[in-house]
């Protein structure tokens, strides 16, 4: 018998995905195999499936990511090995639109004074003055930045060059880490494992929420409550489009 998961896992490599892509389908499918037998499932099958995930804000959003992976893999298995779908007609789970947690100023100015050194604190503040992705701040080298224009070069999503804008009290900190540390590559000596890990301590000692997720939303909510219109922060965020821009300053009401 051949082994159709692992036959999965192999075509997603050759197409490229990510580590990261291929452990989620890894996660999201090594449970599912174990509770349904996928040749012959039915949308019932999968649909009892599904609903077996706790019904809570969370376990809805991992209903439907697991939605999401056994739909692709279901029509893997039937356009290479001419399976039925039993997932051509099955809806997605309906997720609401909850406010997703941003940061206030005040928060971040806490943040920035409990980090442990001007390298920290630059984390910090270029996250929200920027809205830098973690991948996009992870690989800042010193010849990215324009200290005139106060703007950072950066590769984002799809390799795209852009620019990103930064801020005083991101200069300031910056100034002062330069002035410790002669960077061999990019400018903080940590790569993105070790900058995610210096984050989790900071939540741990504030109790904030602290990773980049909740800094671009800080991002475009404290410029929405600065009075910037969403298009202006969608091309400052460097976002393809409205939508997310629009569902990260959800929170920011009339009184901001």
């Amino acid at each position: 018998d051949r082994d159709y998961l692992t036959l999965f896992y192999q075509s997603r490599q050759a197409m490229g995905v990510s580590p990261r892509t291929l452990e989620f389908y890894k996660d999201r499918l090594s449970k599912y195999t174990c509770e349904v037998d996928y040749p012959k499932a039915s949308a019932q099958a999968i649909q009892r499936y599904l609903n077996s995930i706790p019904a809570n804000s969370r376990g809805l959003a991992t209903r439907h990511a697991s939605f999401r992976a056994i739909k692709t893999f279901h029509r893997w298995l039937h356009a290479d090995y001419s399976f039925r779908d039993p997932t051509a007609n099955l809806k997605a789970p309906i997720l609401g639109t909850p406010m997703m947690p941003s940061l206030s100023r005040e928060q971040v100015d806490l943040l920035v004074e409990s980090a442990h050194s001007a390298r920290d604190k630059a984390i910090i503040a270029l996250f929200t003055e920027s809205g830098l992705r973690l991948s996009e701040l992870a690989s800042i080298q010193p010849h990215n930045i324009d200290w005139q224009a106060m703007t950072i070069q950066v590769v984002g999503k799809g390799r795209k060059e852009a620019l990103a804008p930064f801020g005083a009290l991101s200069r300031q900190y910056l100034r002062q880490w330069l002035e410790q540390y002669s960077p061999d590559g990019n400018i903080w000596g940590l790569n993105k494992n070790g900058i995610q890990t210096m984050l989790r301590r900071l939540e741990e000692e504030t109790g904030l929420p602290c990773n980049p997720h909740t800094f671009r939303r800080t991002f475009a909510c404290l410029l929405r409550k600065a009075g910037l219109d969403t298009m202006t922060i969608k091309d400052l965020g460097r976002w393809e489009n409205l939508e997310m821009v629009q569902r990260y300053t959800r929170s920011v009401n009339f009184h901001d």
